[in-house]
């Protein structure tokens, strides 16, 4: 089947489409949906979704500098929270090992190296390397969260900067109380969990951290992993627990009855046989088939010849003690027919509520993937929507999707657009 021939959708049509920049996140609340922009100078946008079909944005927050970026955010009553981290820190974090590698090639070769060498120990581009000579000499210290006043949706209003510490803030959870914030702090290696009580918005107060045992350098410990492998990508409250995704060490569950005295009651590691880190992970809210079920998804990063992609898994978590995996769906790449175009395929991000046996999960040019877990051990796709890439992109790239109380869907580009979508089996 040529490309031309491959249906873009099956059981979902577009409402709308609103062409902003791309994001990190998407949130929606009643008439309002809320995006964190993937890139300076965008920061946050709200947009009033009441005529569904004519989505206007009606606020829009944008970064004074390019050292940062917000591309993540929730929203609590008349509360909105923002990270708050590096822009571009993946690549800004390849200049700590300039002087390493040059030393090692002077050894090796026998002469001082040249630049393309060098790049390529690195693991840039040669044409990067001005950028990242200059990105060595630069300190960071913008990293944290804001806490922002929307009872006015048209004018936020900023209560609260909390700094963090390093790279600061990734993805992360809150409800009325509190905000489960993703991490790096001083002593630590990889982001931890720390969890601020949020009673008086204006001053929020940490009251608990979480870590892998291993990232406490400062407090003796060693990580038996290298680099940032093992770390918390993010936790969601869910109950009494906190699920949390820990990136190349799979899953966890804390017990958070006592939110000062936060404990590790479940686990569950599937690396390094699958490549690709945990994204997100959480249990349905209701029993299915009479055990309790639970839902994570790995992000796919630079895809490797004959390994596999990001997909998504279901497991009984019945006991917690001993979760067990039931099954999994994945993506052949004749499922999208921007799969060998440049971008990620794989596996991304669900929305962040199961409420019921549906599962709604982006890949990335893979578009929106509806799941139906009703047979936990044997998950069916029941409907899909693969947006057309827009401008010059190469393909699209979706990134995360929230889901409203009226059933409508926000499907959010990590490059650009927001696609307003309508499942007819909902």
């Amino acid at each position: 089947m040529s490309r031309a021939d491959q249906p873009l959708s099956n059981r979902v049509r577009q409402i709308a489409m609103l062409d902003i920049p791309g994001g990190g996140q998407v949130v929606v609340d009643g008439h309002h949906v809320f995006v964190g922009h993937m890139k300076p100078p965008y920061g946050t946008s709200i947009i009033d979704v009441s005529d569904r079909r004519n989505p206007k944005v009606v606020a829009d927050i944008r970064l004074e500098t390019d050292a940062s970026h917000t591309h993540k955010l929730r929203v609590v009553g008349d509360l909105m929270i923002t990270n708050v981290e590096q822009n571009d820190r993946h690549f800004k974090r390849r200049a700590k090992g300039i002087a390493a590698a040059e030393a090692a090639l002077r050894d090796e070769l026998g002469r001082d190296p040249g630049e393309a060498e060098v790049a390529a120990r690195v693991g840039v581009a040669p044409g990067d390397m001005p950028r990242l000579r200059k990105a060595a000499n630069e300190s960071y210290d913008e990293g944290g969260f804001k806490i922002w006043d929307i009872s006015d949706r048209t004018k936020p209003s900023l209560l609260a900067y909390q700094r963090t510490h390093g790279v600061g803030v990734h993805r992360f959870d809150a409800d009325a109380r509190y905000a489960y914030i993703s991490t790096e702090m001083e002593g630590y290696v990889g982001n931890i969990l720390v969890v601020y009580d949020l009673a008086e918005p204006a001053r929020p107060r940490e009251v608990a951290r979480w870590a892998l045992p291993g990232q406490h350098v400062a407090g003796g410990e060693t990580p038996h992993w290298q680099g940032l492998k093992n770390r918390l990508h993010h936790a969601m409250r869910c109950g009494d627990e906190l699920w949390a995704a820990v990136w190349n060490a799979g899953i966890r569950v804390i017990d958070a009855t006592d939110i000062t005295d936060l404990r590790t009651v479940g686990a569950y590691d599937y690396h390094p046989a699958i490549p690709e880190p945990t994204h997100t992970v959480m249990p349905f809210e209701n029993p299915i088939g009479g055990r309790r079920i639970a839902a994570a998804i790995d992000e796919e990063h630079d895809h490797l010849h004959g390994r596999l992609h990001g997909f998504l898994w279901l497991f009984d978590a019945s006991d917690l003690s001993d979760l067990k995996p039931l099954s999994i769906f994945s993506l052949g790449e004749h499922a999208s027919p921007y799969s060998g175009a440049p971008g990620r395929f794989g596996a991304h991000q669900f929305h962040e509520r199961l409420d019921t046996t549906l599962i709604y999960a982006t890949w990335f040019s893979g578009g929106l993937r509806i799941i139906d877990a009703k047979d936990p051990s044997l998950p069916e796709e029941v409907g899909f929507f693969i947006p057309e890439p827009l401008g010059d992109e190469p393909s699209p790239q979706s990134n995360d999707v929230a889901v409203g109380d009226d059933g409508v869907i926000y499907l959010l580009d990590r490059n650009r657009g927001l696609h307003i979508l309508e499942f007819e089996g909902a």
